[in-house]
């Protein structure tokens, strides 16, 4: 079974623009935003069985995405209230 990985602008579509903006004009939230695809295209491949990793790892791993993606979304929404 294919699963699908979670790039930041297909989770918050209505924040395309201003993700682009902000890892452009952003270094914390461009780091932010490179960590979230790491973790992401790991999670992925773990998950598609291209890459073994244990269940308590799997679970660290996603637990870090769910994270930086709260992180991500706050910056997000405060920058889009400003």
């Amino acid at each position: 079974m294919q699963v699908d990985h979670h790039p930041l602008s297909t989770e918050f579509p209505e924040f395309k623009q201003a993700i682009h903006e902000l890892k452009a004009e952003n270094a914390h939230f461009a780091k932010l935003f490179t960590e979230y695809d790491e973790a992401d295209k790991a999670v992925n491949r773990a998950e598609n069985g291209a890459e073994h990793l244990g269940d308590v790892a799997l679970e660290g791993l996603k637990k870090i995405r769910l994270s930086l993606k709260d992180q991500l979304f706050h910056i997000l929404q405060t920058s889009a209230a400003a």
